[in-house]
């Protein structure tokens, strides 16, 4: 099961049953649109504030994962997310609407890999035999709580990211038809000193390639083993960086492999300053995007590594440093 250092592989190879993305207004008008299972033109969901629409927007997510798979809600094992909120509320309220026996997770926007890693063990180890995995953002939710209120109206820097209005979920089994988790690398905590909550992309890049790097040397894989290798939302300034650094660790990755979700879900004329963000951001381009890419047979292998930068707004103003963390699963057609 564990391979290498930090790496487990999953000999009864997990099948993601279906999986389902939502977002919200924005991400309609955005280059992966037509990838959504459903979007919303509202950003309260008619609901009565930002909380409780990103609530209902993982709720809608969880609920059409379930029935694509064909499953009903109790016959699910398990049930794993987390979430930006203040003691994880988005997914412990979808938890007690969904009446599913809940695990908590915390992991900043690598959640939905976390959440998925840990599906692909669990079932891999006959400790379920279905398990659900979620996440969601707001970007009404997230921005006043991480940053600044929008209606605040304060000026970001070019460093700055957009938050995902979106929720992913994923349907993990022991068995049926659907991409496979082959394996999933647990990352360590990077910190390298940064504190500026605007350049996240920047704090969040080392942990990235760490990972990448234990992930390809635990298994002994070159990366053009992959036909995909996607960090979660390290942004066009986190990219570069990871770009860099992965040319100073000697891996080299061959053109229009590697890519981020947080470039990849906007158009380039959407206002997102460095890209996406947010624990939506990887999950809806990795349960909508990739997976129907991989349902289409345009990819075969692929490689997702959620990065998540686990600060506070009291870390924040206690003149703390950004600790980082990124997870890797590989999924396999």
């Amino acid at each position: 099961m564990i391979q290498g250092h930090q790496t487990w592989v999953f000999p009864s190879r997990p099948v993601i049953l279906a999986s389902a993305a939502v977002g919200g207004p924005f991400e309609a008008s955005g280059a992966l649109a037509n990838d959504f299972d459903l979007l919303h033109q509202d950003l309260f969901l008619g609901q009565g504030s930002f909380e409780k629409a990103e609530k209902k927007m993982l709720e809608q997510a969880c609920e059409l994962a379930v029935d694509k798979a064909g499953l009903k809600k109790e016959d699910v094992t398990f049930f794993l997310s987390g979430d930006l909120m203040n003691q994880i509320i988005s997914s412990g309220f979808t938890a007690r609407t969904l009446g599913i026996p809940f695990l908590g997770i915390f992991g900043a926007c690598s959640s939905a890999i976390e959440g998925l890693a840990l599906a692909g063990q669990l079932v891999d180890s006959n400790s379920a035999h279905h398990v659900l995995a979620g996440t969601s953002s707001h970007n009404g939710s997230v921005e006043k709580q991480f940053r600044y209120p929008t209606e605040y109206g304060a000026q970001k820097p070019p460093t700055a990211q957009w938050t995902v209005t979106g929720a992913g979920a994923a349907l993990v089994s022991a068995a049926g038809n659907g991409p496979i988790i082959t394996s999933a690398t647990i990352g360590r905590v990077v910190d390298m000193g940064m504190s500026d909550p605007f350049n996240l992309g920047a704090a969040m890049a080392p942990a990235a390639v760490d990972t990448i790097q234990a992930h390809l040397r635990d298994l002994g894989r070159d990366p053009s083993y992959y036909d995909l290798i996607a960090t979660g939302d390290l942004g066009s300034v986190g990219y570069h960086i990871a770009c860099d650094l992965l040319k100073k660790h000697g891996i080299d990755i061959p053109e229009g492999i590697y890519t981020d979700c947080g470039i990849l879900i906007y158009q380039d004329d959407q206002p997102v300053i460095a890209g996406g963000s947010g624990c939506g951001c990887s999950a809806v381009v990795t349960y909508g995007h990739f997976m129907k890419r991989m349902l289409k047979g345009e990819l075969k292998r692929i490689l997702v590594v959620g990065t998540g930068a686990l600060l506070s707004p009291l870390s924040y103003q206690q003149k703390e440093s950004i600790p980082c963390i990124a997870h890797a699963v590989s999924i396999e057609s």
